[in-house]
């Protein structure tokens, strides 16, 4: 696992080539990069080796080595929402994630993350995520502050002794007996962003329960029991509810990173709850977010809901 001090680094390492410097490389392997960014970069500390020592401008090509380098993205789009911390000791940050801002730098993203926010709010560059929330959906997302413990937390969800409790607004499935337990086989799609079910042994499990009936939308608890990519969207969506404004399943309705802030994913990591591996003590954490159902006004001019 990668330290804190090159978290949030993309890594290459180094082929057979005739470069005499890594420099020389760095500008031939990404020419969308200009070598002056370059230079400049290596000045400033953002590329390392795995000793997580910067490397120069004048630092000679190694075949096989390791290089780590903090990418910049020009005009980076500014996530609109607020982060909230809900908890915080010498151990561990509990924080409301809210929609549409990643978890750790990716792709487009690196300032405007849940782990760039905080090391900047809380001055701390040892902050690590314990686990992580996709781009899309917002909630409960704990992280470490203290490199000692970091792995009494992280053996938790290793060894799935973690209670996850997500929230989702979908469409409806009277169809179903309830609760409803899906298991099935994911794997990567042909877009690298998405996943699919497949024949083969399943290796994705879900309990599905639901706590709110309005009409042809319903709000349904659900309880991974794994924790594969995307599982709680692939499963609703195979089962006929996809969660509401997903932009991905059942079909790509548009790129992940083209959806409008007006049309969150409905879907909340509502509740996290464990058994401290310091203290024996359980401990749970639960999102301040909600999600609204639509309003079904009946004949009568009255709002109708049926909570189960």
């Amino acid at each position: 696992m990668l330290s804190s001090t090159v978290l949030g680094a993309s890594r290459v390492q180094l082929p057979v080539a005739p470069y005499v410097l890594l420099l020389d490389f760095l500008c031939e392997r990404f020419t969308s990069v200009s070598r002056e960014s370059w230079h400049q970069r290596m000045l400033a500390g953002k590329v390392l080796n795995q000793q997580q020592e910067s490397l120069l401008p004048d630092e000679p090509y190694q075949v096989g080595a390791v290089v780590y380098y903090f990418r910049e993205v020009a005009h980076e789009l500014v996530i609109p929402f607020t982060e909230t911390i809900l908890f915080q000791d010498e151990h561990l940050v509990v924080v409301d994630k809210p929609h549409f801002l990643p978890t750790m730098p990716a792709g487009r993203y690196v300032e405007e993350t849940l782990l760039r926010r905080l090391m900047k709010r809380l001055d701390n560059p040892d902050i690590v995520p314990i686990h992580r929330l996709d781009r899309l959906t917002a909630g409960v997302v704990l992280f470490s502050i203290n490199p000692h413990t970091r792995d009494a937390y992280q053996g938790l969800f290793r060894q799935r002794k973690v209670m996850k409790c997500y929230e989702a607004l979908a469409g409806a499935l009277p169809q179903l007996q309830w609760p409803y337990r899906h298991r099935s086989r994911l794997e990567s799609a042909q877009q690298f962003f998405r996943m699919q079910e497949v024949v083969g042994v399943a290796n994705s499990d879900t309990v599905i329960e639901v706590c709110e009936q309005q009409g042809d939308v319903w709000r349904y608890r659900l309880y991974p029991v794994t924790g594969r990519k995307h599982q709680l969207r692939v499963h609703m969506a195979a089962l006929g509810a996809a969660i509401l404004n997903d932009p991905l399943y059942p079909e790509l309705q548009s790129e992940p990173d083209q959806q409008s802030f007006s049309q969150p994913l409905q879907l909340l990591a509502r509740h996290i709850s464990f058994i401290d591996p310091l203290t024996g003590i359980l401990r749970g954490f639960k999102s301040q977010l909600t999600l609204t159902l639509p309003t079904l006004v009946t004949k009568a001019g009255q709002e109708s809901s049926k909570r189960l």
